[in-house]
């Protein structure tokens, strides 16, 4: 396990929705409903719309929520199918969103479900277990290239070459079955200097395979156009990101958004018509201060942006 469960930047997500009692709030990822519970505490008249893909969280949220439930909505999904959720639910527009990327504790937590390096398990990493994806079928049946590209593009890992040649040579003596396996095979993949780092070898492969596994990026692109649609006027978007690819996806969508005219300087009069979707809230992405990172590893790496709609 490489951290307990305690909600990222909690009070900052809280001030960052700027909650108002009798509005309509998403979590759009639940896990074990740190951040949900704030929010709901926060409504008196208002709904709580909590969302994840998986089952785990949702049968947990009842007693995590207990005394609060008559205000929340639980909803399995992705976030990514946000339009369709809440037209499912007459939801014509909402006040406030949060999304907190990645992994979630509980996943990590139980070594069953594939996730982590440090405990093994059979390759697995679906967030949500009735999808047909799973680590193991990445592993084993994507080539070579394709894999030297995810671990590349979405691990950012500079020995994606050698690990992925690993990879298929060792696969093509027998199928690549569990976590111990590949994190053993990524290690050994490694020059020497690598596997000398602070950081454990297979910590940017595992995540690669994870991201492609769940189509996270690709989640986090649907998702975004579709809360900015959802949002009612002064309603706020705050996201949550544990790596530079998504905190880069979210930065340029709330730089686009924020853009007014795009008319050359030297035009007498505006012609493009452009006007600003959002405001930012913050220049600079919020992180965690000293005493959260002492309470809380995972917060290390969290950067959380905030936008508003006008």
């Amino acid at each position: 396990m490489e951290y307990t469960h305690k909600p990222v930047l909690l009070k900052e997500c809280l001030g960052g929705l700027n909650i108002k009692a009798g509005g309509i709030y998403v979590d759009g990822t639940l896990g074990r409903a740190g951040h949900s519970l704030e929010i709901v505490k926060r409504l008196t008249t208002g709904r709580l719309i909590a969302i994840d893909r998986d089952k785990a969280a949702l049968d947990a949220a009842p007693a995590r929520l207990e005394g609060h439930m008559d205000k929340v909505t639980l909803v399995r999904g992705n976030f990514g199918d946000l339009t369709n959720i809440l037209a499912s639910l007459n939801v014509g527009g909402v006040d406030g969103m949060l999304f907190d990327l990645g992994v979630s504790s509980p996943q990590l937590d139980d070594g069953s479900r594939g996730f982590s390096y440090l405990q093994d398990a059979p390759l697995d990493m679906r967030m949500d277990q009735s999808a047909p994806l799973t680590a193991r079928d990445v592993v084993n049946g994507w080539s070579r290239e394709e894999l030297k590209r995810i671990l590349w593009q979405y691990g950012e890992e500079r020995y994606s070459g050698p690990i992925a040649a690993a990879i298929v040579r060792e696969r093509e003596k027998a199928p690549i079955e569990t976590t111990g396996q590949l994190a053993e095979l990524v290690r050994s993949a490694m020059p020497a200097k690598a596997r000398r780092e602070k950081q454990h070898p297979a910590k940017r492969s595992f995540q690669a395979i994870r991201i492609a596994v769940n189509d996270e990026l690709g989640e986090v692109e649907r998702l975004l156009p579709a809360a900015l649609g959802a949002l009612n006027a002064g309603g706020r978007l705050a996201v949550i990101s544990f790596h530079s690819l998504e905190d880069r996806l979210v930065k340029t969508f709330y730089a686009d958004w924020a853009k007014g005219c795009t008319c050359p300087p030297d035009f007498p009069v505006c012609v493009c018509g452009r006007k600003p979707k959002v405001k930012l809230v913050g220049k600079r992405p919020i992180v965690a201060d000293e005493a959260e990172l002492n309470e809380n590893p995972r917060a290390r790496s969290a950067k959380l942006r905030v936008a508003e709609k006008v």
